[in-house]
């Protein structure tokens, strides 16, 4: 919603504040569609050129964050601390029955109560795993903690490329305005026979060049790259919270304490309260009961 409206209001207050000076948007609504073929167009096939197609659709899918916001919601993250108490809890006792839910988690009665954490293959595929190595008796600990926050590391580093892909479009989007605006002074240099008003209607489209590659850099591809990174980084606390979680139980430490561990180290506003975490906990205890 917000992304939505910080368009608007950079169109507003661009086009308006110009309106209002004075000027006359018709040369720049004339020449636009023939800028945007030429700067539009050089920045998607440079897009296409620096990304395969596997990252050109991690992209496109990750523009659709800056108007939806996070993934994660406060109750995904208290969902995920009862997903995490029910496994540890089934672990400490009846590891054998814990087996059925990590080696096929999408046909899991405990997964199941939880569809859009089912549905997420990272964090089922993180919580599997390492409940799996886990049930291996490691005999180092930290060895499965080091393990994880490589994973999570590499989990995040991969997000994170749309944003990167997007940052340096944004970057190149100037130099391509002006890729534009000087084959319109070519243009223009062709046709100095002509009246000045028309040579001055010429320079003018020219300048739209200059003044959309940089105004698409700075005023949206620019801000749109900067939103997605905070997103992907703002649903990297989701699977951070399984890391403190699992190393709290890969530590032996009772599975009430591993659940308060990954809440306080949850960020505060996706964190669940105590009593809201306590409430759902007692509920699973009574519902195992």
């Amino acid at each position: 919603m917000f992304g939505a409206i910080g368009i608007v209001v950079i169109l507003v207050m661009v086009f308006g504040g110009f309106v209002l000076h004075g000027g006359n948007l018709t040369p720049i609504l004339h020449a636009l569609p023939f800028e945007m073929i030429m700067i539009g167009g050089a920045a998607v096939g440079a897009f296409l050129v620096s990304n395969d197609l596997a990252a050109v659709k991690h992209t496109v899918k990750d523009i659709g964050k800056v108007f939806k916001g996070p993934k994660w919601k406060p109750d995904d993250y208290r969902d995920l601390l009862c997903l995490l108490f029910e496994l540890i809890r089934l672990a400490r006792t009846n590891p054998v029955g814990l087996e059925e839910h990590i080696e096929n988690p999408h046909d899991s009665a405990i997964f199941s109560r939880y569809p859009r954490i089912q549905h997420d293959h990272e964090t089922v595929d993180l919580i599997a795993d390492t409940l799996r190595a886990a049930s291996m008796n490691y005999d180092d600990p930290h060895q499965v903690e080091e393990v994880l926050d490589k994973r999570v590391e590499a989990a995040l580093s991969h997000a994170l490329h749309s944003s990167h892909a997007l940052q340096s479009i944004a970057d190149a989007l100037p130099a391509l305005g002006i890729v534009a605006a000087v084959l319109g002074v070519i243009k223009t240099m062709g046709s100095l026979d002509q009246p000045p008003e028309v040579l001055g209607q010429m320079i003018g489209s020219a300048l739209v060049g200059t003044f959309l590659g940089v105004f698409l850099a700075y005023g949206l591809m620019g801000p749109f790259a900067a939103r997605v990174k905070t997103i992907v980084e703002d649903d990297g606390h989701f699977y951070q919270l399984v890391r403190e979680v699992l190393v709290a139980n890969l530590h032996r430490h009772a599975p009430n304490i591993c659940i308060e561990v990954g809440r306080q180290n949850t960020p505060h506003h996706v964190r669940p309260s105590f009593s809201s975490v306590e409430e759902s906990l007692r509920a699973l205890k009574q519902d195992a009961a």
